[in-house]
C-alpha cells in the first residue's frame, strides 16, 4: 500500500480509501469482515457521508468494528454533509453543518472527525457562515481538517476567502471512463467535443493549491450509468487493453483501473465503493503499481479519447 501526506495536515494516508456508501447492504458480521480486510490490506482512510443509508452506514460501521479508542487511532475517518434529501436542497447553514457533525459523531461513536467535507456546492452558501461553523467545530475538537466535494476553482476560492483553515481535500468523480478533468487540456483549442472545458481546470487548480483530489466512482462510466470493467459490449477495446496489462503485471483488471488513477502525478486517492472483500483486495493491488507513460496513454486512448 502506498501512503501519501495530505498537504497541510499531519495525515499520512493510504492512497486507497474505503468508501462506505453501501455497507448498509451488509450484515454487521459482513461489514466487520470488509472493514478488517481493508485494514489488513493497509487501508487507513474511511469515507462516509451523513446521507449514506440515511445515517445507517455510519451506525453500522461503528457497530461492526465495536468502535473504541484503540481501533479509532488506526483510522483516518472522513464524513460529508450539506445535502438535505428531506428538504430536496443543499444546506451550508451554520446550524445544519454543526447539527450534521454532531449526528455523524454520535453514529460513528467517536469524539472527532479527521476530515469534514461539504458534499456538493450550495449556491446559497454564505462563506462567513460556513467559516463560523468550521471555527466552532475545530476549536471544540470535533473536526481536525476541512475540505469539499465536487467544487470548482471559483467555488473553492469564494469559500476559502473567509475560512480560518486551509481546505485540504476535493472529492471529484474520476476514472478511466470519466476523464473531463484531463480531456480538454489534451485537446486545447481544437474544434472537437473533447476540447470543451467541463471542469474549469480543477485538477490543475488543486495541484497548484496543494488540495488532494479523491477520485470517486473510479470504475463507473457517466453518472452512475454502470461499471465499465467487464463490459465488453460497450468498451471492448478498453477492456481488452486493460486485460493484457493485468496479465503482464500479474494482477486483476480492477488493479489496473486503480493503477491508472494512482499513476497520475497529482497523487490522487481512490475511493472504493465495493462491498466485496475480493474486489477490495484486487483494488489494493493497484495502489503502488506504476504504469509506464506509454501504458497510461494506451489505456486513455482505448477508452475512446483523442491524443492529437
Amino acid at each position: 500500500m502506498k501512503y501519501i501526506n495530505i498537504a497541510n495536515t499531519e495525515l499520512n494516508a493510504s492512497n486507497i480509501i474505503m468508501g462506505n456508501m453501501r455497507i448498509n447492504q451488509l450484515s454487521a458480521g459482513e461489514a466487520e469482515k470488509l472493514i478488517r480486510t481493508a485494514l489488513d490490506e493497509g487501508i487507513n482512510y474511511f469515507d462516509h457521508a451523513d446521507i449514506y443509508g440515511k445515517g445507517q452506514c455510519e451506525e453500522l460501521f461503528s457497530e461492526a468494528i465495536q468502535m473504541n479508542p484503540d481501533i479509532r487511532e488506526k483510522m483516518i475517518i472522513q464524513s460529508k454533509c450539506g445535502i438535505r434529501p428531506d428538504l430536496g436542497c443543499f444546506d451550508f447553514s451554520e446550524e445544519h453543518i454543526i447539527n450534521s457533525v454532531n449526528g455523524i459523531l454520535k453514529r460513528l461513536k467517536t469524539d472527532y472527525l479527521d476530515v469534514l467535507l461539504l458534499h456538493r456546492p450550495d449556491p446559497l452558501m454564505e462563506p462567513e457562515e460556513v467559516a463560523t461553523a468550521f471555527e466552532k467545530l475545530h476549536t471544540s475538537g470535533k473536526v481536525k481538517y476541512f475540505g469539499v466535494s465536487n467544487f470548482n476553482p471559483a467555488q473553492i476560492e469564494l469559500l476559502q476567502k473567509t475560512l480560518p483553515y486551509k481546505l485540504v481535500i476535493n472529492q471529484l468523480q474520476f476514472g478511466i471512463a470519466h476523464t473531463p478533468m484531463i480531456d480538454s487540456g489534451i485537446t486545447l483549442n481544437m474544434k472537437v467535443d473533447q476540447s470543451i472545458n467541463r471542469d474549469s481546470s480543477i485538477l490543475e487548480y488543486c495541484r497548484l493549491h496543494d488540495i488532494t483530489i479523491q477520485a470517486w466512482s473510479p470504475f463507473q462510466h457517466g453518472f452512475f450509468e454502470g461499471v465499465f470493467l467487464g463490459d465488453y459490449e460497450k468498451f471492448p477495446e478498453l477492456n481488452n487493453t486493460i486485460d493484457k496489462m493485468a496479465e503482464k503485471y500479474g494482477v486483476t483488471s480492477t488493479a489496473i483501473a486503480v493503477a491508472w488513477i494512482t499513476r497520475h502525478p497529482a497523487n490522487m486517492q481512490v475511493v472504493l465503493g465495493t462491498t466485496k472483500q475480493q474486489r477490495l483486495k484486487d483494488s489494493c493491488q493497484g495502489s503502488d503499481i506504476r504504469l509506464t507513460r506509454q501504458e497510461w496513454y494506451q489505456i486513455y486512448k482505448a477508452a475512446g479519447n483523442m491524443v492529437p
